[in-house]
């Protein structure tokens, strides 16, 4: 891990949570759903960057480069590739299946692009070799020093995914953060590796739930070879990698990336948990704990409160009702009660289900895939083959077909939201993968353009967002059944009349049933794909590798790289069949509302999910039996007009530059543009910043910004959805201190995209139904951000530190006081009046092309310039040299966890590693970075790795020591867990904090009980700027 060292002031945060944050946005695009992994173990897993989305095939009869003539070098006779293995033309790199002689199935992937003949990390060598003959007993001690245990939940879903639009944080705090990520993750320099086997928790005992994803545990608790219980963690630390597992019902996955110089000894290391795994019995309680402590993280998610709710509607015989978690309670507690053995019984799991015929690997390197071969065949063959069959459940055939299924189930939430989700189980439809019938349906349910399901409803404000499809998951998927479920984000009034939302839902189905399947809109749908697929972007390699060993489970070696993202054949009579099963009378209701609270008596199991059951209503119940009219506003989309069909390189008129520069500059605004030659693509990158003196301005402008912002993307939703669907992605974000508008995909029609988001951003306007709704929403968005200790703890912190910054709470309280439309177009009208626009053009435009960019915003608002300006960083507050403590109470009522965030202010520190860009986006990311905080130091990253070369071991140790002791400058904020037993509603008020005192174990600490009152003593430091 390299650490560079600067001295302009800057805030260096280290902190613990027990919660993970993620992103997610109150009126996303409906997509098909993606819903969350099984149990997911984090063990230092490095926030990974976004992969760029690779679905996708080639076009009808388009035939496919040779797979052994990528672009690049291929690296020689050594390196000779699988001609049978299907993949990308813009992919460089080579592939060869193997199966060893114990079974196991591995492909290599050998990327030797980029290779300047120079070894990875040359320049490291020397001063590495002398700490790689430390100890394992070192690595233990150094990982048992910073160990950070995340949770398992994985990235929002559905529903979840609708909040937070609003939540921005520190300008540079979140944008550094994201960038840092990036750094660290988006590498193809890093070295990865990944293995599936082919069981998960369909095999967990009936006296043991949770046993696979406990023993996902165990093996990495030491090996015979190599017995430090933590050797591994601690070894992939110190060599800049991380690792991670996640078990699924019938799949359970491990991966890793190190450095390329470490792979052979962390493969060697990493493939013995599945060779000879200590699995100390002392250190089962340990682990018991940790599985425990992702039960409880994930006790609060919505999304897995339903899946546990779901599966204890099937059949009690079948695997789905199984507690797949596991906690202390099933792996420790009623275990000892029956006089159990879990060791024993881990032992003999391990032995009968960790068998190399059930396993598939996918390692990537930048080695010829001779010597990966050499590699794993060494190293692999060892793994034991018990000889047994694999598991098989595919005669459980219809678990759900149980008079329970087909009623309606009104569910209490954790979070404000009303959500209808209407749920199918279907036939297993893995084997239709070449037809991908629920990818056809998902893309019509889903569609929000005209005579779609969500126009109608949005129209009627009854919807803010529509799901519909197959996550793929296991557990929307497996080899029993497939579901195919529809989610749709209700307003109040659509929760009042939520059969009427399940009527046009259903009416539209009988639509898609009485056309049949159409071959125009499948074709539509593989030219899509396969434009992505053509120019797809090189990923993340850990999370490459990862989806290519699950692959390696389920397609035949020629569509390993495709299976998953491919529409290779338009059979209707494969898609009427699944289509034909969508009817109403086969449907699962699931109506979530926190106007249920005291409605519901039953509780599941598991999660303690408060719920009811009924009967769905006669009324409705026969209308559906019967032969019910389809709706005359309801039909198919028409024809794409934004699909790209230029896919030229366009030739500079300007000369080459490494950095972005400057092409435009003027009192309104300015321009910085760089044009790709490096990815190239035929792809492009557009984001804008309008900077307004009027959004800092109070809480309620906040608030009305936020308003503005979900408003006009609502606006924009049903003009907008063809460009969307066509690769062609946007955003809009309610930033700090203006609108930020991104842009990205085909260069070709990217402009169109745009300037239909400058247009009605110019001519923006608010129904008052729409605004009510929206209004209603955003209560309940702050009230959703606020329950989770983790974002109430980063609001805190960041308004104690962050001078004349207004946080969400003041804006939640500023939207129970009461907002008019009025007021909002008025807001509107002062935001518009006076801007900065200042823009960034990446990828495949013409410096001339991209002026056309700012022009048409200047053109088109036709705003004054900035009579102020407007900084776009805050300055933060100078704390005293001493520990001080903030501890608040949680303001979720249902919520265990509790969140810590320890802060020292102390000089700049800012970890990275120097990597290249894996993809053409990390690079404008690092790009627009610089843009949005004003700060254009564009060659930041290689400044920071020449000042990490001049820096030594023992400076870094005294920066260290200097800054821990006595008279540091240390923040603390404590969000502490409501006391179980409360009788007060799970929905409290959100709107002002409860100071707590602080334990006597903080007794030194200055407590802060009135944050306005400490931060007004407290002087200011200046706007920190690197200057050249």
């Amino acid at each position: 891990m390299c650490i560079a060292l600067f001295k302009a002031a800057r805030a260096f945060l280290l902190f613990c949570s027990r919660v993970i944050s993620r992103p997610v946005h109150l009126n996303s695009s409906a997509k098909v759903a993606s819903l969350l992994k099984m149990p997911q173990t984090n063990k230092f897993k490095s926030a990974a960057a976004s992969s760029a989305a690779q679905s996708a095939g080639p076009d009808r009869g388009e035939a496919l480069r040779d797979p052994n003539a990528p672009p690049g070098d291929s690296g020689g006779d050594d390196n000779q590739g699988d001609p049978q293995i299907i993949k990308s033309p813009s992919d460089p790199k080579q592939y060869r299946y193997i199966e060893l002689s114990n079974g196991l199935r591995a492909l290599l992937i050998s990327d030797l692009s980029g290779l300047d003949g120079k070894a990875e990390d040359e320049d490291d060598e020397d001063s590495e070799d002398e700490d790689d003959e430390d100890s394992e007993e070192e690595e233990e001690e150094e990982e048992a020093v910073g160990e950070e245990e995340e949770g398992d939940s994985g990235e929002g879903t559905d529903e979840e995914s609708l909040e937070e639009g609003d939540s921005q944080d520190s300008d540079f705090e979140e944008l550094d953060e994201d960038n840092d990520r990036k750094k660290k993750k988006g590498s193809e320099k890093q070295s990865a590796a990944a293995l599936c086997i082919g069981v998960g928790s369909f095999s967990d005992p009936s006296d043991l739930p949770g046993l696979a994803h406990f023993l996902e545990h165990m093996v990495f608790m030491g090996s015979e070879k190599y017995p430090s219980e933590n050797g591994f963690d601690a070894f992939l630390k110190k060599h800049g990698g991380s690792d991670n597992a996640s078990t699924d019902c019938e799949r359970t996955i491990f991966q890793f990336d190190v450095q390329r110089k470490c792979f052979k000894e962390a493969l060697d290391r990493w493939a013995q948990f599945f060779i000879c795994p200590l699995m100390i019995e002392d250190a089962i309680d340990r682990e018991v704990e940790a599985v425990d402590s992702e039960y409880q993280l994930a006790k609060p998610s919505d999304s897995h409160r339903k899946e546990m709710l779901f599966g204890s509607l099937a059949k009690p015989d079948h695997p789905m009702s199984k507690f797949c978690w596991g906690n202390a309670q099933t792996l420790k507690t009623e275990p000892k009660e029956k006089n159990i053995n879990v060791y024993k019984r881990l032992r003999e799991f391990w032995k009968r289900y960790y068998s190399a015929h059930y396993m598939t690997l996918a390692v990537q390197s930048k080695e010829s895939l001779d010597t990966l071969e050499e590699w794993v065949r060494e190293i692999f063959s060892q793994v034991p083959n018990n000889g047994q069959p694999k598991p098989d459940f595919s005669e459980q055939l219809s678990p759900f077909e149980t008079p329970a299924f087909n009623k309606l189930y009104r569910v209490v939430p954790v979070r404000k939201v009303h959500a209808l989700t209407i749920t199918w189980a279907l036939p297993p439809q893995e084997k239709h993968y070449r037809v991908k019938p629920l990818h056809y349906i998902a893309w019509l349910i889903g569609h929000e353009g005209t005579g779609s399901i969500l126009s109608m409803l949005r129209r009627k404000c009854w919807a803010l967002a529509l799901f519909g499809g197959n996550s793929e998951t296991g557990f929307d998927q497996n080899t029993t059944y497939s579901i195919f479920s529809i989610s749709i984000t209700l307003t109040d009034e659509g929760f009042q009349n939520f059969y009427e939302v399940a009527h046009l839902v259903f009416q539209y189905l009988k639509m898609l049933q009485t056309l049949g399947p159409q071959q125009r809109i499948y074709e539509e749908i593989q030219k899509i794909e396969a434009n992505e697929f053509h120019y797809q972007e090189q990923t993340d390699p850990i999370e490459y590798v990862e989806d290519i060993c699950e692959n390696m489970q389920l397609f035949p070696k020629e569509d390993f790289l495709t299976g998953d993202q491919l529409m290779f054949d338009f059979k209707p009579e494969v898609i009427s069949a699944a289509l034909n099963l969508l009817t109403p009378e086969k449907a699962n209701l699931l109506l979530l509302s926190p106007e249920h609270e005291g409605q519901c008596s039953l509780r599941e199991k598991w999660f303690g999910t408060q719920y009811s059951v009924e009967d769905i209503q006669q009324h409705w119940r026969e209308l559906w039996a019967g032969d019910f009219d389809l709706n005359p506003s309801l039909h198919l989309p028409a024809e794409n007009k934004f699909i790209a069909t230029d896919f030229a390189l366009k030739t500079s008129d300007c000369p080459d530059t490494e950095y972005p520069v400057r092409i435009m500059n003027n009192d309104r605004g300015c321009l910085w543009y760089k044009k790709d030659n490096k990815f190239k693509i035929p792809k492009a990158y557009v984001r804008f910043h309008l900077i307004s003196p009027v959004v800092q301005k109070s809480p309620k402008n906040l608030v009305l910004f936020d308003l503005f912002v979900n408003i006009l993307v609502h606006n924009l939703a049903e003009p907008a959805y063809e460009a969307d669907v066509a690769q062609l992605e946007y955003k809009l974000v309610a930033g700090e201190h203006g609108l930020v508008i991104k842009v990205k995909g085909f260069n070709h029609k990217l402009p169109l995209l745009f300037n239909l988001i400058v247009d009605y951003l110019a001519d923006f306007s608010a129904a008052p139904d729409v605004f009510s709704m929206f209004a209603e929403q955003l209560k309940k968005t702050y009230f959703n951000i606020l329950i989770k200790p983790e974002k109430l703890g980063k609001d805190v912190r960041l308004l104690i530190l962050e001078h004349s910054r207004w946080s969400t709470i003041q804006k939640c309280q500023g939207v129970l006081d009461g907002v008019s439309v009025d007021e909002l177009m008025e807001f509107v009208g002062s935001f518009k009046s006076e801007l900065y626009a200042e823009g960034l053009v990446q990828g495949n435009f013409t410096s001339t092309e991209s002026m056309g960019f700012l022009q048409y915003v200047t053109n088109k608002l036709q705003f004054k310039k900035l009579s102020v300006e407007v900084p776009v960083l805050f300055r933060v507050v100078e704390l005293p040299q001493k520990h001080h403590l903030c501890k608040v109470k949680s303001l979720n009522k249902g919520d265990a966890n509790s969140e810590v965030t320890v802060y020292y202010q102390v000089t700049a520190l800012v970890k990275l590693k120097g990597c290249e860009d894996t993809h053409l986006g990390e690079e404008v990311d690092r790009n627009w970075t610089e843009v949005v905080t004003q700060q254009y130091v564009f060659d930041r990253l290689s400044r920071e790795i020449d000042a990490l070369k001049l820096m030594t071991k023992a400076e870094l140790v005294n920066w260290f020591m200097e800054h821990r002791g006595e008279g540091n400058r240390k923040l603390s904020v404590h969000v502490k867990e409501e006391e179980e037993g409360s009788k007060m509603s799970l929905y409290g008020e959100v709107s002002k904090l409860t100071f707590l005192p602080a334990s006597t174990l903080l007794a030194s600490a200055t407590t802060i009980t009135d944050i306005r009152a400490f931060i007004s003593t407290l002087n200011l430091y200046p706007y920190h700027k690197i200057l050249k």
